[in-house]
Formats: C-alpha cells, sequence, structure tokens
C-alpha cells in the first residue's frame, strides 16, 4: 500500500474562512420516545384506577392524545439537549493551538500550518513532530488569540510526536483533559484547521486499532488508532477527542492510496497514553 501522508498544511493553503463545528448526533431519540410511552401508560392506568364511579371511561382519542402529548414533550427536550459533537468541542476549544511555521520543505522556503494541544498547566504544546520538523521558525497561537514564538522541547520520531514550549502564554493557561484508550466503534472528533479553516470539527467512528503505517523516510509508525473522520491538511497535530471532549489521540495522518494530499476517508493518530508520555504526562 502506498504510504500514507502526513497531514501539514503546505504553502497557500491558509484562509480566513469563517470555522464551523461538525460532528455525528447519537440517535437519542428512539429511547426517549419509549421512556415517553411508557410514563404516558402508566399515568393512564393511574387514572383509570383512581377515578370515581362518575367518571367518564377513558376513550382510544383520550389515549391518542396523551401519547402524542408525550411524545411532543420527550422530542423538545431532545432538541434542546446538546449533542456528543458539541460537548466535545465545547470542553477541548480552549486548549487548542494553531502551529505556523517557516522554512518547512525540501527546500526550506514552505510555509506551514498545524494544530496542537495544549497538556499541561505550564503551557506544554503537544502537537506531529512533521508538522514542526526543520522549520526554521514556530510561532503559536492560542485559543485565546495570544501569540508566540515556540521552540521544540522534547521529540520523538517514532511516535511522530513533539512537545513545544512558548516564549509566552496566554494569562489563563486551559490544558486539555486527557482519556483513556478508545475502543473499536466509539465515536470519536478530530479538532483542528484543516485547509486553513481554523477550529474546525468533524466525527466518525474508531475504525481499528493498533495499526501500523508507513510514513517518508522508509519510516514505520506503530500502535495507531483509524478512524474515518474528515482529516486533511491542517489537521495534524491536533487532538482527536472522545465524546466527553477528552483527547484520546494526537491526529498524524491520513491513508493515501491515491498520492493526493487531500482527504480519502482513513485517518490515524497516535494514542495519548503514548503522545503524552513524550510530554511527561502520567499514563493514562
Amino acid at each position: 500500500m502506498p504510504a500514507p501522508s502526513a497531514v501539514g498544511t503546505p504553502a497557500g493553503q491558509e484562509d480566513d474562512a469563517t470555522p464551523h463545528a461538525g460532528g455525528r448526533r447519537i440517535a437519542r431519540r428512539p429511547l426517549v420516545v419509549a421512556v415517553a410511552l411508557l410514563l404516558v401508560g402508566l399515568a393512564l392506568v393511574a387514572t383509570a384506577l383512581l377515578r370515581g364511579p362518575d367518571t367518564p371511561a377513558l376513550t382510544q382519542a383520550d389515549v391518542d392524545r396523551s401519547v402524542q402529548k408525550g411524545i411532543a414533550a420527550a422530542q423538545e427536550q431532545a432538541r434542546k439537549a446538546l449533542t456528543d459533537a458539541t460537548t466535545a468541542y465545547r470542553a477541548a476549544l480552549p486548549s487548542l493551538v494553531t502551529i505556523r511555521t517557516t522554512g518547512v520543505g525540501a527546500a526550506h522556503d514552505e510555509n506551514g500550518t498545524g494544530a496542537g494541544v495544549v497538556v499541561s498547566a505550564d503551557g506544554a504544546v503537544l502537537t506531529a513532530l512533521h508538522v514542526v520538523d526543520g522549520a526554521a521558525t514556530i510561532r503559536v497561537v492560542f485559543a485565546d488569540g495570544t501569540e508566540a514564538s515556540a521552540r521544540v522541547a522534547k521529540q520523538e520520531a517514532s511516535s511522530d510526536t513533539a512537545v513545544l514550549t512558548a516564549s509566552s502564554l496566554p494569562r489563563v493557561v486551559v490544558p486539555a483533559v486527557l482519556g483513556g484508550a478508545p475502543q473499536v466503534g466509539d465515536e470519536v472528533f478530530p479538532l483542528g484547521h484543516p485547509l486553513g479553516l481554523t477550529q474546525s470539527l468533524s466525527g466518525g467512528v474508531v475504525s481499528a486499532v493498533d495499526r501500523s503505517i508507513r510514513v517518508g523516510s522508509g519510516r514505520t509508525l506503530e500502535g495507531l488508532i483509524q478512524f474515518d473522520a474528515a482529516v486533511n491538511p491542517g489537521n495534524s497535530g491536533g487532538p482527536l477527542l472522545n465524546r466527553d471532549g477528552q483527547v484520546v489521540g494526537i491526529v498524524t495522518g491520513l491513508a493515501n492510496p491515491s498520492e493526493q494530499s487531500f482527504f480519502v476517508g482513513i485517518g490515524f493518530a497516535v494514542p495519548i497514553a503514548t503522545a503524552g508520555g513524550v510530554a511527561g504526562s502520567p499514563p493514562q
């Protein structure tokens, strides 16, 4: 299989488009409606048992009206509830970082964009190594707009992981919450800046775990999370979230059988237990 490609944004692909959040909604409506019907049924039984001798008997029309009223109330409650995607986005957004580099590429004359996530109270930024590897300059932009130069403090090529230290930090540093290992079928949400569209969320499920893929220079990354949510150049280094907004992985690349750099439906992430270890986080 041709080598999967990293997903850092190449030069000229940044823009100022309005960010948006997405994700898959968990289908809660059948459960909510079932509970509503059960409650309505219990209420009707209680009414029948407690009604006096002069109380008119319940008709089918009464039952239908009560059931419809219960369904309408349940649907209204479901519409007001937050989706898992919204919950994940709101929880993780304050810790998301934009990474901009200069002097990358074979000729050292390209600019790039990637993502990162704050993982400690002292502002350490966890990202993918290929986003910053060989860059002449690195700048980070925190979620509150604070911008600073940064340097690579730690790196591990075998897991494509790097930790950045910024020259200055926001007044309030908000580190992400790290989660446990996801299972096949779990919902996951990559958060990053695909094609320069900053702070964008997509959603999918874990397709497989413990995957190995070949990357540039003949290296192989092992133990990766495979997922089917959309990732594109600019997602690299960003967090892969679970439904609670906890970081379960760091996005590292996408499958690339057509040798193109755009999304083809299969993404990969380094598990946070591996990536977080580079940053000195305790095992999850």
